[in-house]
């Protein structure tokens, strides 16, 4: 079912209307009309609007039941100044002759601009080839929009001729423009931050190719940070806010990415629920957006920002699927409106787009590696095979001393092959490097004397890095599990002895390795914090977190031992 809303038009008449005011109204039909002969104009006008469908009223405003209750007031002045935009009456050369409140309210700026585009449409009028008095009769427009320099304000016009003269030798001549200001800045400049919002959110989720081959997933996060916080505090106007992503598995929502917000919102433990976890877990739970107008009487308000009076969050949408959500706070009450609210919704989902794809991009570059290493071992072991066949059928055992020698030396370099090529394709369940490694004997200056705690769900990777570090005189705990590994830490409050350096893997099925390198801040503030993941996998972003808090390193997976031992040297110079 559908209905036809019909406009309505009053038409106020009479001696004690304006002049100036009336022209407006009636335009050449009222230039044509004796001062005797408004009303008949006037009746005119009204059965033109009524024939087109307009439901129009003719009111004397000089009967007793249009008078106002002062006598000295003018009714049709009255309606123009009520009326919510800008309304004047100018002549050829841009002068304003007669104009309403809201036009007189305007900035001299915005009305200097208004002069210029009053000329403008004259001349477009004057030079249209139409006949002049049609052109009123019609009430054809010219539009312009104004933004005056040192203005605040952007107003629509729509100017119209009012009234024609008939100069001899002239011929037809626009004596009078009406026009109408409209302000739109409130429209203009939502459109114009939406804009903003979707041209920051396209760079965002863009991919340069060289870029993603020149950074790790560490480096590829950290410039995400750097975007985001970027338009946050640029387009949006906002500096206080946090991401955060559903851990599934955990059933928690684990803090990302957190900016202008105090340390203690790392403590805030926090479930994608209904109840218990404030707006955040209301958020997460129901994929439904919150703006809490009062920080102070919202039951489900939980502190973050010293001193938030309101807050809006948002879900952080990748199709139907909820994966996390945005918090944004504020000092001021009422700060979020329904549009606030809908410009941070559609720069989350940019935002989840966007973590979405870096996850992708991580699970893919491990895929690769682990399907390249597996194909290359299968191509090598083809010709590793015939080398041992042919070393065979040389019969090391009929040759002499030395060349027997050096045919034991090529089947030990096959074998070698072998088992790198193994440890390469074992990918994040190994390291590379370790047999070299081992071979270096003497205690390390740097590291000798040094106690180390190092934390792994890889037994073998524990018993490697353990193995090194000994023989570099270091004194290693190795756990393989996050649950002990807080537990190491937190007995240094008891009395326990400070660790000089920590190891921790990212992904553990306990504790992730964010949650250690807390700890470790907590219980042991000076002790430096290296980071493992195997092929830059880090379901909970613990790299971009622990960055922001003073993380020496992070190694990917499988890395060459060395690489360890020279992030712990410049790890422990940096500590002094």
């Amino acid at each position: 079912m559908t209905t036809k809303t019909t406009s309505k038009v009053l038409l106020i008449g009479g001696r004690r209307l304006d002049d100036d005011a009336l022209a407006v109204l009636l335009g050449d039909s009222y230039a044509e009309a004796a001062p005797g002969g408004r009303a008949e104009a006037l009746e005119g006008l009204l059965h033109v609007l009524l024939r087109g469908g307009l439901d129009a009223e003719l009111v004397d405003a000089d009967s007793e039941g249009a008078r106002p209750a002062a006598p000295d007031e003018d009714q049709g002045r009255l309606l123009f100044e009520a009326i919510g935009e800008g309304v004047c009456l100018a002549d050829r050369q841009g002068r304003v002759l007669w104009s309403n409140g809201f036009f007189r309210r305007i900035d001299e700026a915005s009305r200097a601009e208004i002069g210029v585009c009053l000329c403008e449409a004259r001349d477009w009028f004057d030079q249209h080839h139409a006949s002049v008095a049609r052109r009123v009769a019609q009430r054809e427009v010219c539009r312009f929009e104004v933004e005056a320099t040192g203005s605040e304000e952007i107003y629509e016009l729509e100017i119209t001729p009012a009234r024609v003269s008939h100069a001899e030798g002239q011929g037809e001549q626009i004596e009078r423009l009406a026009v109408v200001v409209r302000d739109i800045t409130a429209s203009r400049r939502s459109a114009r931050k939406l804009d903003a919002i979707d041209k920051a959110g396209v760079e965002l989720v863009r991919l340069d190719a060289a870029a993603v081959r020149e950074r790790n997933t560490y480096q590829r996060l950290q410039l995400m940070e750097e975007k985001i916080v970027r338009v946050m505090h640029d387009v949006l106007n906002y500096d206080h806010f946090a991401i955060f992503l559903i851990d599934e598995p955990r059933k928690r929502l684990e803090l990302v990415i957190s900016a202008g917000l105090p340390p203690e919102i790392h403590d805030l433990d926090l479930s994608p629920e209904k109840e218990g976890s404030g707006i955040s877990g209301y958020v997460a739970a129901t994929g439904r957006s919150y703006v809490c107008r009062d920080a102070s009487s919202d039951e489900r308000f939980l502190p973050g920002l010293h001193g938030a009076r309101s807050s809006c969050t948002v879900p952080l949408r990748m199709h139907d699927r909820i994966i996390g959500i945005m918090d944004v706070e504020s000092k001021q009450a009422e700060a979020f409106d329904d549009e606030e609210k809908q410009f941070l919704e559609i720069f989350g989902r940019y935002i989840a787009i966007a973590l979405h794809m870096l996850d992708l991009l991580v699970v893919e570059r491990s895929a690769t590696n682990l399907t390249a290493s597996d194909r290359m071992g299968g191509e090598l072991e083809e010709p590793l095979a015939d080398i041992v066949k042919e070393l065979d059928l040389l019969g090391e055992s009929s040759l002499d001393p030395e060349t027997a020698s050096h045919l034991g030396r090529i089947r030990e370099d096959v074998e070698a092959i072998r088992g790198r090529v193994a440890n390469v394709a074992a990918g994040p369940q190994t390291l590379l490097g370790v047999d070299r490694a081992l071979e270096v004997r003497g205690l390390d200056p740097v590291l000798s004397g040094k106690r180390v705690l190092v934390a792994d769900d890889e037994p073998k990777i524990c018993k490697v890095i353990q193995a090194v570090l000994k023989a570099r005189g270091c004194d290693a705990d190795v756990v393989t599990c996050g649950r002990d590994a807080i537990g190491l830490l937190e007995g240094i409050a008891a009395g326990g002895q400070d660790y000089d350096i920590v190891i921790t893997d990212i992904r553990m099925p306990d504790h992730n390795g964010y949650e250690v390198f807390s700890a470790v801040r907590k219980h042991c503030a000076r002790a430096p914090v290296i980071l493992m993941t195997g092929f830059g996998y880090d379901p909970h972003h613990s790299i971009v977190r622990a960055s922001q808090e003073g993380m020496s390193s992070v190694l990917f997976k499988p890395f060459d031992i060395e690489q360890l031992i020279d992030a712990m040297h410049k790890a422990l110079a940096e500590k002094g």
